[in-house]
């Protein structure tokens, strides 16, 4: 029986008419899955995937202070933004953790979009409009924007059959204007799955019809629509961290090894001085990779052991379709976290060994 609290993307009608099964997902009745994770999670890997993320939140910040205004906010330096370019950065707290993670998109000069995890969009927005105090306008344009993601090898080929647009040209984490089936849209060269490919942003009237041609122009060459499910196991093998697994406003950005996305140079910002000083000290714990030697599969929670001390616990873990391989992260403490380090985690009360290994445990060849 259908949950009607939960909010539908404008592609619920496809989603049931594929027999995908739905479960609740940040307050959204979303598809877990389609054929199957595997199934999905390889031919995004070998072909593309064509994922339904329209429940994701869209922000825009603009007006003549909306760079300051932005800046003020988050880890990473906006300010290297040109227009067309997108950023992976971070909303942070006080104590230098955070918010949220989100994707920045340079606009024009005075007009940035954020995309927000779903589950914290209502959360981001107040959080945004509070520490902003009107310096900018903010405008919440999620109900406006629906977003479809085709991933994989041969997903530019099989977008390019729907728009005049050249995604050639079109460079990573670069975006661009143009129709697609004759309607405007924004075609972003960025995704959460490892794989080249793009996110398209449109109207939800739109939508199920680029869905449709999607899949028309897809399948022959091994396009399927992919689910939730499959789209965690890429986004680990790809270690791109998940809010409220790996990442949340318990662990800093720094101890989430994602140093990169902060610039302590680039003036203040929330959080600025807590970051600072936890790097000049040094961060007592840290987001690693593992891969499981013995039999089991770590999940979320299960404690990570050295020598039967307990030094940290698992943030992520599942088989890797790919890689052929269980594997997780986890936060362990710093003094335990060289790659090669052997590492116990606690399945079903008992320990299995694991090893910590570098990340990502899948990379692309580009």
């Amino acid at each position: 029986m259908n949950d009607t609290s939960l909010r539908r993307t404008p592609l619920h009608a496809q989603h049931m008419a594929l027999g995908a099964k739905m479960v609740p997902f940040g307050g959204w009745d979303m598809p877990v899955q389609y054929r199957g994770i595997l199934e999905e999670h390889r031919a995004v890997r070998s072909a593309a995937g064509l994922f339904d993320v329209s429940h994701m939140g869209e922000v825009e910040i603009a007006g003549p202070s909306a760079l300051p205004a932005l800046q003020s906010l988050v880890s990473n330096d906006a300010s290297r933004l040109q227009v067309g370019q997108v950023q992976y950065s971070a909303l942070t707290t006080e104590a230098g953790s955070f918010v949220d993670d989100l994707t920045v998109y340079r606009l024009a000069d005075d007009c940035f979009m954020l995309t927000l995890n779903a589950s914290n969009t209502a959360k981001d927005l107040a959080w945004i409009r509070d520490h902003l105090g009107g310096r900018a306008e903010v405008r919440d344009v999620s109900d406006r924007m629906a977003l479809i993601a085709v991933q994989g090898p041969r997903a530019v080929e099989i977008l390019q059959r729907l728009t005049p647009v050249d995604l050639g040209q079109v460079a990573y984490y670069w975006f661009t204007s143009g129709p697609v089936l004759g309607k405007r849209a924004l075609l972003s060269r960025t995704g959460y799955t490892g794989e080249d490919g793009f996110e398209i942003y449109l109207a939800p009237d739109h939508a199920p019809a680029v869905w449709q041609a999607c899949l028309e122009a897809g399948t022959p060459l091994g396009l399927v629509p992919t689910g939730l499910g499959a789209r965690d196991t890429l986004r680990l093998e790809a270690k791109m961290a998940l809010y409220g697994n790996d990442i949340d406003d318990a662990h800093t950005v720094l101890e989430a090894d994602l140093g990169w996305i902060v610039k302590l140079d680039k003036g203040e910002f929330t959080g600025r001085a807590a970051l600072a000083r936890q790097k000049a000290e040094g961060i007592t714990r840290k987001l690693v990779g593992f891969e499981m030697v013995g039999r089991g599969i770590a999940r979320p929670h299960n404690p990570i052991c050295r020598k039967g001390e307990r030094i940290g616990a698992v943030t992520s873990g599942s088989f890797g379709p790919w890689v052929q391989k269980n594997i997780g992260l986890g936060y362990v403490a710093i003094k335990e976290a060289a790659i090669g380090t052997d590492i116990e985690v606690i399945i079903r009360d008992q320990p299995v060994a694991a090893r910590i290994v570098k990340t990502p445990f899948y990379k692309r060849t580009k």
